[in-house]
């Protein structure tokens, strides 16, 4: 990679579209869509750990993904178990620490559980921290923590006029991380979806024509050129 090391994104989040519109333009079930999603997935995190990225964040299933029909929901279930299930086992080697975003608990026990043991055996990793978003949705983590935050009023712990921007990014899935620097959507689609809503008001966006199963490490590096190339302003002139 021979972008500026100075300048590089601290947090890159990535909305992984188009593995079932790959799937179908290969003739394949959207379940081999997902599968080659997952080896793309595991390709880019590996490398976003050689170069030194700090922070990775992924959308895998939104709240809104239930919706889709039952039989591709418990097949990329069972697929985002194994991962984690693999990842749990490869931790010490691949030094990558893993955290759930999203409520789990709205998830099957042997999911929940495949979670915990990622994100314990992986806790004291020093490379990138690899966020999966699961079960997540941005209104939904906004609502969450405004929940916490009013029992925080309720029980007298914090008084309202007390409740900042910082109390909120507290009670946030992303707490004690830097926000995004820069969003990569595949598949040409142009919105954000729910993906980190508060975190990514600042967030400088790229879309890319390909599908997710179709990106590889030289995407990386020309999103992270790209983004060294925009001049962030946060507001000002």
């Amino acid at each position: 990679m021979e972008n500026q090391k100075e300048n590089m994104p601290r947090h890159i989040g990535i909305i992984m579209d188009g593995n079932r519109r790959w799937a179908k333009a290969q003739g394949k079930p959207v379940s081999y869509g997902h599968k080659q999603g997952a080896k793309t997935l595991e390709k880019i995190v590996r490398y976003a750990n050689q170069i030194g990225l700090e922070y990775l964040t992924v959308y895998a299933f939104s709240t809104e993904n239930w919706k889709r029909a039952e039989e591709e929901v418990k097949a990329l279930m069972l697929l985002l178990q194994n991962y984690l299930d693999d990842y749990a086992k490869r931790a010490d080697t691949e030094n990558i620490k893993v955290k759930i975003l999203g409520d789990i608990s709205a998830l099957s026990s042997g999911m929940q559980k495949s979670i915990q043991n990622c994100m314990e055996r992986t806790k004291n990793n020093t490379g990138v921290t690899f966020n999966i978003a699961l079960n997540y949705g941005g209104r939904d983590e906004i609502v969450k923590a405004t929940q916490k935050i009013a029992t925080l009023v309720k029980n007298g712990e914090i008084k309202i006029e007390e409740i900042t921007e910082q109390i909120i990014e507290e009670n946030l899935y992303t707490r004690g991380q830097p926000d995004l620097d820069l969003i990569i959507r595949t598949s040409g689609e142009k919105r954000l979806s729910g993906f980190l809503t508060w975190q990514s008001v600042y967030s400088e966006i790229l879309v890319i024509d390909k599908n997710w199963p179709d990106f590889e490490e030289k995407d990386l590096d020309d999103a992270m050129t790209e983004y060294q190339k925009r001049t962030r302003k946060f507001g000002a002139n």
